[in-house]
């Protein structure tokens, strides 16, 4: 054997022990934003004291690490301290197993600080989970930024507890999420993500706190539950009262994208259903859908570029909210006739059929109602969303 030839062998090698050992996959995602000053942390605050965020994850692995954010701050935060420990509950409670706790390190050291307008990403650590299991994440803050980078709509509980502390007896607690962005896990080659670009529906404003019923995490059970898909991890990336285009809440669709979809790890499928918002505030529904399309064009070119998979999902309705008019209809209706007939998607997903009154198509059907508001959905109605997708549209290969 020359030494070009030992060279490419070694080579080679390298990178079959490399594709064996896989890649880093999304397991849990949410999409950061400036906290509203009334979903800010409630007192005693975050400076100097611990705070225990649950989330459920959709894949498992055996080693795992955690993205940060403090994306919105004006000022850095500081981190003393991270364990990551499975728990006892999807969120109604703050208790562990405290024998899986493990600490979390950056560049080797406990503590770290986040700069203004940063990110972070801890080292890999050994901590086994399950498809769908419970991780609580406690963080011993120290001194933090008056403008907090998080995620308000959580639909899940998390405790604040005064001073460096692992005791959450008597906590405060607080609906929200604060600092945490992504849990990652080494998966096998295989293994990919499905990253989805959507609002306050799709963020599961109407599922149940604490019970994880959102239509993404049934979309996750099903995937986990079908042989063919059982290595898939579900990204959430909804934001309430988020635009495509402009206005609403945290940053819009089009300035988000790159960091909601493509910033993530594994990335192999993107659905795209986010438009509520801009239609039912528009001037103009129609052009305002034709905007929209300009936005999910560039998407989809760019995703396509990177070997991922675009399928856009229709609009449901919204008759009977503040949002609906004739002229937000017709919007709505061009938004969902461009999804249903565009070859630049590579699938839909028909929500809007899935949930529609048949007696009264602009409307969704009574029984999904959350809060009579006719625009939210029930535990049921997202029982019916993410029941109604078709599961071969993550086993097809790519063209």
């Amino acid at each position: 054997m020359n030494k070009r030839t030992t060279l490419l062998f070694a080579c080679l090698l390298t990178a079959g022990i490399a594709l064996a050992k896989g890649h880093w996959v999304g397991t849990w995602g949410t999409a950061p934003q400036l906290v509203e000053r009334h979903n800010n942390p409630p007192a005693p605050g975050l400076t100097n004291n611990s705070l225990r965020q649950i989330v459920q994850v959709s894949i498992g692995g055996k080693k795992v690490r955690l993205k940060l954010t403090n994306e919105f701050s004006k000022e850095p935060t500081e981190i003393k301290a991270i364990e990551l420990s499975i728990a006892k509950s999807s969120g109604s409670s703050s208790e562990i197993n405290e024998a899986s706790t493990v600490s979390l390190t950056f560049d080797g050291k406990q503590s770290v600080t986040i700069p203004a307008g940063g990110m972070i990403v801890s080292d890999a650590v050994k901590f086994p989970i399950g498809n769908r299991e419970n991780v609580a994440i406690t963080i011993h803050y120290g001194q933090t930024s008056p403008s907090v980078s998080g995620h308000p709509g959580s639909r899940t509980t998390s405790y604040l507890k005064e001073g460096n502390t692992t005791d959450f007896t008597g906590a405060i607690r607080t609906d929200h999420w604060y600092n945490i962005q992504t849990l990652e896990v080494e998966a096998s080659s295989k293994a990919g993500a499905v990253a989805i670009l959507g609002n306050s529906i799709t963020d599961g404003r109407g599922s149940t706190t604490n019970e994880q019923n959102r239509w993404a995490d049934v979309l996750s059970r099903r995937l986990l539950a079908n042989k063919a898909t059982n290595k898939i991890g579900v990204l959430n990336m909804g934001i309430g009262g988020n635009c495509v285009l402009r206005g609403g809440l945290g940053p819009t669709g089009k300035d988000r994208y790159h960091r909601d979809l493509f910033g993530q790890e594994g990335v192999k499928w993107i659905i795209l259903f986010e438009a509520v918002n801009d239609l039912g505030s528009s001037w103009n529904g129609v052009q305002t859908a034709e905007n929209i399309i300009e936005v999910y064009k560039q998407i989809i070119e760019e995703a396509h570029q990177k070997g991922i998979r675009v399928y856009g999902a229709t609009i449901t309705p919204f008759k009977g909210n503040n949002y609906y008019s004739a002229d937000h209809e017709k919007g709505r209706s061009t938004l969902n006739e461009w999804i249903r007939t565009t070859e630049l998607l590579d699938g839909i997903i028909d929500f809007d059929k899935a949930v529609r009154n048949p007696q009264d198509p602009e409307a969704m059907q009574k029984e999904f109602l959350f809060e009579n508001d006719w625009l939210h959905f029930n535990a049921q109605g997202y029982e019916t969303m993410g029941s109604c997708i078709d599961l071969n549209l993550f086993t097809k290969k790519k063209n």
